[in-house]
């Protein structure tokens, strides 16, 4: 057998095998199940709002726990990873679903919230009442939006799974230009300056000018690059599917340090005090030296970490896909967990004061106080229209 074969037909089925291992049958057509969505929070004034498996955009008032919801998502047809049309319902491998899936958290800028959906739409609402403010495309819909939006200089950025990077007029939803990459992308891009970085299923890292999409420079890995990168004073940090942890400069693209995983990372790291705490689906936390990549500790937390952190008083927040979630000291580099929620945590935590939010795929947001470790009630996402 050619061995060149025999490696490629090899890597599709750990490329596979990790996909179900982490969740992301959501995406295709494997054993029935259709898309799930992972949508984190983001909180603006007081309200958190967040993407529902049910395909509505929820607003909840953290003083009072009292919510509003939008319209629900309209599914149309989409192709699943393995060419089947999981948004629509029905039959296939999105048999039983309803709604639309969200993936991506949602964004607030001025008085508008905006959502992107798996059915390839973005929409805008007004904060007040969710309201539907514009919608796009108008006409037709793109493909599948995995990644999350994000809002600067009153445009928004998104990438789609046509391998496209967007920009959208805040306002009014008119495209203002469009950037091809060689694959598909599922990230969420991060903006700093007059910068735009985003990673692409090309194996590559893209930085572009936001003023016009032009493209100032490119990093190739030799994996899929899938996580938002973390943009950390002249240093631009992320993860691939080759299992290394990059950090690049910001001016030119070039490689400043790489750390090697024993998996892919997939979470965004957050950075405190110089430090650098990143899960990854090996099950372990490291601790980082930012600036030199250096591993200063590293914590086991027995199942993969597919979730963004948070940061909580002198504390860093992590879950594993089990649904534990652990407190990290920033001073004692003491592991210790907090609660066990028992579900998988796959999207980004959320923080509001001591309080860390976490979104699973029963419709709940489940609420831990992080300072003390008190479970308090779920809030349920779930429209009682």
């Amino acid at each position: 057998m050619n061995l060149k074969r025999k490696w490629g037909a090899s890597r599709i089925a750990f490329l596979l095998a990790l996909i179900i291992a982490v969740g992301l049958v959501a995406f295709g057509c494997v054993s029935g199940l259709a898309p799930v969505g992972w949508s984190g929070g983001t909180v603006s004034d007081g309200t958190l709002y967040v993407g529902s498996r049910a395909g509505q955009l929820v607003a909840i008032n953290l003083s009072d726990d009292s919510r509003l919801w939008s319209g629900a998502l309209v599914p149309v047809s989409q192709p699943g990873l393995f060419g089947c049309s999981p948004a629509t319902g029905g039959g296939g491998c999105g048999a039983g679903s309803s709604g639309v899936p969200v993936y991506g958290t949602p964004v607030v800028s001025g008085n508008l919230t905006y959502m992107a959906g798996y059915n390839g739409k973005v929409y805008a609402y007004t904060i007040n009442n969710l309201g539907a403010r514009w919608v796009y495309p108008r006409e037709g819909n793109l493909k599948p939006l995995v990644g999350g939006i994000i809002s600067a200089e009153d445009k928004l950025f998104f990438g789609g799974s046509d391998g496209k990077v967007y920009a959208l007029d805040a306002a009014s939803g008119d495209k203002l230009w469009e950037f091809t990459t060689g694959d598909k992308i599922w990230g969420t891009p991060s903006v700093a300056g007059d910068t735009l970085y985003i990673g692409s299923f090309d194996k590559k890292l893209y930085a572009l000018n936001i003023a016009d999409g032009t493209k100032k420079w490119e990093y190739a890995t030799e994996g899929a690059v899938i996580s938002t990168p973390l943009v950390y004073q002249d240093t631009v940090i992320f993860g691939s599917f080759d299992r290394n942890l990059y950090a690049l400069k910001t001016s030119d693209g070039s490689l400043k340090w790489k750390f090697t995983g024993k998996n892919w990372f997939w979470a965004e790291p957050v950075v405190y005090n110089d430090i650098l705490y990143v899960g990854c689906l090996d099950k372990f936390v490291y601790v980082l030296n930012t600036a030199t990549g250096i591993k200063i500790a590293e914590f086991d937390l027995k199942s993969p970490v597919s979730s963004k952190p948070v940061i909580v008083a002198d504390s860093i927040i992590f879950a594993n896909r089990k649904g534990i979630v652990y407190s990290l000291s920033t001073g004692s580099r003491e592991l210790k967990q907090l609660a066990d929620i028992k579900k998988t945590v796959d999207g980004p935590l959320t923080a509001y004061g001591e309080i860390v939010y976490i979104h699973t795929q029963d419709m709940m947001l489940h609420r831990i106080n992080a300072v003390t470790g008190a479970v308090l009630t779920p809030i349920s996402l779930q429209s009682s229209k």
